[in-house]
Formats: structure tokens, C-alpha cells, sequence
């Protein structure tokens, strides 16, 4: 093993683990210049440090083996929605998770035939020089994908449909809540990765979606980490949710949240969301904006303008990568073959594949 050893693997794996290199030396009782040298490849670690390794970050011994398809992602590769919240221990563990992502679906890609990639390239007048781009790009693609007009009923099926790997996992544990949501279209496959904390409403939910929807059609190669990249991705999930065209004329003269209810339910957008589109077509006053904002706020308080979870919309949960594998299983490909064929345990690749767990839960009651 110590031959074989990757040195890019020990990173990963200790990214995931939301460890720095100084916590791996403490464990292991060696020092941070070690740990540093064998990321670097400059030296390799004795084969009973490996073991010890891979104890401390929750892997197994062969996950360190050298040879293993591979993509290496690094911070500028990926579009974080709270860039500014999001420590950079996590954005490597996210990072980290999604080089893994992209490795579960290269090895079921090759029994499996998954969904082209089907995303347009835009023309570059429309990028950098039509101030409106996000609003254009929002319309081109719903004709590129020949959307009807209208809601979009399962956006995140849709998504999936035309190749983009989608994912909705606790991978960060309590620290999802963080990491909120990120993309990266610097893989031969496009990954959004969706969190259960803002899964708690559908329509946050369906928004987030489109909005790194839009980070991948407005800004796959430009440099991420532009604040004004985040405001264009938002005009871009307005745009493609709920078209201007289509929703101005269904909105309210006056801010009524009764009617902005019903939209909300009709359109899969949160009331939130057509408060502001109300201000953004130009259909109310910025008075009547804040005030109807207030409002909600309130009712809110109030409970009686609760947060629909997005269990109930089987089109807005993830399953390419969970069919894919169930085909291939099909086919006589194992759980544990395939756990084996990327050296990971069971239960990271069940966590990956967006499988529940197997165990039962423990639930203790006082009598």
C-alpha cells in the first residue's frame, strides 16, 4: 500500500472529515510537516500510519491506493450560494464530496447509459454585453428544453432528465446549514448539490435549484466567488420559474397574499418570491414592497404561513444516481461491489447515492 500510495486521496479523505492537517498529526502523534509532506507526495507514510489513517478519517485502508479514476476539483471550480457564511473547511468538505459524487456516477456511467448533458451554449453578445442576460438566458433554455409555458412542475426531474447530477444529502452533517447550496460545471458531468436544510420548504427548495441552474448556463467559465454572480443566478431562477411574460399579468395591482397563495401553490415559487417579482416587473411601489414584506413576516410569526417540506414532491428529489444504480444492480452489479470498486464503507456510498440508511433508529421515551 505504502508504493501505491495517492497523496491526493489523503486530502480528500481528510477534507471530508472537516480536519486540518495539524488535527491528523495530533491523532497520528506525529508532526503538521508530516502530514503536509505526504499530501504534497514528498514523502510517504509508514504502512502502520496508514492504518492509523484511515481509522482517524473514517475510511478504509485501500481507499489511499493510487490508480482510481479521479477529478480533482479545487475553491474557484464551484458556486457557493453563502460564500461569505460558508467557513473554508466546509467548502472543502463540499468540494471534497462532490469529487466523490462525480467518481459514484463515472463508475455507473459505465454500465448505465445516463442522460446526455444538454445545456446551450449561449452566444457571447448575450453574456457580456445584454445587461438583461439572465432574463435571456432563463427563456432560451426553457425553449431549449421545450418547457411548455408556464409552471414547471418538477424542476429538479427536469434537471436529471437533461444530464445535470443532482443531489440532496446531509454531507456536512450539522454544517449543511452553512453550506446552503453549490454547483460546479468543471466536470464532464454538471453537479448541483442541494442541502436538507433548505429542503424544509419545497419552494426554497425549487428557487435554490434554479439558481445554481443559472450559475451553470451564465457562468461555467468565468472565475466564481463575484457577488454580482449570485444576483444574476437569482434574475435567472425568477426569470426561468415564473417568466415575466407569463406571471405579470396573473399578479395583483395590490399586494394581496391571499392571491399571492394561490400563485405560490400554482407556480412552485414561494410567496417571498412573487412579493418581490411584484416590485421587480414594475407592478407596486417600493412602499407597498416593504409593507406587504412586513406583513408576511408577521403572519409568519403567526404560523399561518407555514413551510411546505419537499418529501410530498417526489419531482423535486433527486434520483438519477439512485435508478442508475438500481439498473445496474439489475444487472449484477452489488452494493458492496461497487462500495469495493471506489474503496468506500457502505454506509459513505448509501450517503452518496442519497439511499436511507439501513439501521433502525433508536428512539429513548420517558414513560
Amino acid at each position: 500500500m505504502a508504493a501505491g500510495f495517492d497523496p491526493a486521496r489523503l486530502t480528500q479523505a481528510r477534507r471530508l472529515a472537516g480536519l486540518t492537517k495539524k488535527a491528523v498529526a495530533d491523532e497520528l502523534g506525529v508532526s503538521p510537516v508530516a502530514v503536509s509532506q505526504w499530501e504534497a507526495g514528498a514523502t510517504t507514510p509508514r504502512p502502520d500510519n496508514i492504518g492509523h489513517l484511515a481509522d482517524v478519517l473514517d475510511v478504509i485502508p485501500p481507499f489511499f491506493s493510487a490508480g482510481r479514476p479521479y477529478a480533482r476539483l479545487d475553491g474557484a471550480s464551484a458556486h457557493f450560494r453563502s460564500l461569505r457564511r460558508t467557513p473554508a473547511t466546509q467548502r472543502d468538505k463540499a468540494i471534497a464530496y462532490t469529487e466523490q459524487v462525480w467518481e459514484l456516477a463515472h463508475a455507473l456511467e459505465k454500465r448505465v447509459q445516463l442522460p446526455p448533458v444538454d445545456l446551450p451554449n449561449l452566444p457571447t453578445d448575450v453574456l457580456v454585453e445584454d445587461p438583461c442576460a439572465p432574463e435571456v438566458a432563463a427563456r432560451m433554455l426553457r425553449e431549449h428544453w421545450k418547457v411548455q409555458e408556464g409552471p414547471i412542475a418538477h424542476l429538479v426531474r427536469t434537471m436529471e432528465t437533461h444530464g445535470i447530477i443532482v443531489t440532496l444529502s446531509p454531507f456536512a452533517g450539522a454544517a449543511t446549514a452553512t453550506v446552503d447550496a453549490f454547483s460546479t460545471s468543471h466536470l464532464d458531468r454538471p453537479v448541483v448539490v442541494l442541502t436538507p436544510d433548505r429542503a424544509n420548504d419545497v419552494y426554497r427548495h425549487r428557487f435554490t435549484a434554479a439558481h445554481e441552474l443559472g450559475h451553470l448556463v451564465l457562468h461555467g467559465e468565468v472565475a466564481t466567488g463575484d457577488p454580482q454572480q449570485e444576483k444574476e443566478a437569482d434574475r435567472f431562477a425568477a426569470e426561468f420559474l415564473t417568466p415575466s411574460a407569463q406571471i405579470t399579468p396573473r399578479l395583483p395591482a395590490r399586494l394581496d397574499l391571499k392571491v399571492l397563495e394561490q400563485l405560490s401553490g400554482e407556480w412552485g415559487v414561494s410567496v417571498e418570491s412573487l412579493i418581490y417579482r411584484c416590485r421587480e416587473v414594475g407592478a407596486v411601489s417600493d412602499a407597498s414592497y416593504r409593507r406587504a414584506y412586513q406583513r408576511l413576516n408577521q403572519l409568519r410569526k403567526l404560523n399561518l404561513f407555514r413551510p411546505t417540506p419537499v418529501e410530498g414532491y417526489s419531482g423535486e428529489i433527486p434520483i438519477l444516481l439512485t435508478r442508475a444504480f438500481e439498473l445496474a444492480e439489475a444487472n449484477g452489479l452489488s452494493l458492496k461491489d461497487l462500495a469495493a470498486e471506489l474503496s468506500l464503507k457502505l454506509p459513505r456510498l448509501r450517503l452518496l447515492l442519497g439511499a436511507p440508511t439501513t439501521r433502525p433508529e433508536l428512539r429513548l421515551v420517558n414513560d
